[in-house]
């Protein structure tokens, strides 16, 4: 967490300078045709300075930062390293339960057949959605009570 807590920092100082850089060039590439010797020096900084690659670099570099900064306080409140950033660790000391999942069930195939029916709806014609919901609704029901009832029944 240590190491991506700094790879992030390191890619968003990155960001920034390269913001710094497009935008400088740009000014000083476009100075010359198009600045207006008469106008002030305002009017020459809003029509050098190309606005969308300059605001998408800098907002990239915002959010490299938040994830850099997000990444370095969950590492601060976990208290200790992870198994991935000890050099001494095994690779089952990072393997955690994952949960329990029926890899026998259909009704994982039903809810996503009907995601596609009810978006080919909102598409092709809206008489389809309400069909895709309905499947939707059955499907999410079947998922979730798959062990109650069956031959997997607890």
């Amino acid at each position: 967490m240590k190491t991506n807590t700094g790879l992030w920092w390191l890619l968003s100082w990155f960001f920034l300078f390269v913001a710094v850089v497009y935008t400088a060039w740009n000014m000083i590439e476009h100075w010359a045709t198009r600045a207006d010797p008469d106008a002030n020096w305002f009017a020459n900084f809003t029509t050098t300075v190309e606005w969308v690659g300059t605001t998408a670099l800098l907002f990239t570099f915002f959010l490299s930062a938040l994830i850099a900064f997000y990444l370095g306080r969950v590492h601060k409140a976990q208290r200790g390293e992870l198994p991935e950033d000890t050099l001494t660790a095994d690779i089952d000391d990072g393997d955690p339960e994952l949960g329990e999942f029926s890899p026998w069930s259909w009704w994982p195939i039903v809810l996503a057949g009907s995601a596609g029916v009810a978006i080919l709806g909102l598409a092709v014609g809206v008489w389809m959605f309400p069909i895709g919901i309905a499947i939707f609704a059955v499907a999410i029901v079947g998922w979730v009570f798959e062990y109650y009832r069956g031959y997997f029944a607890r």
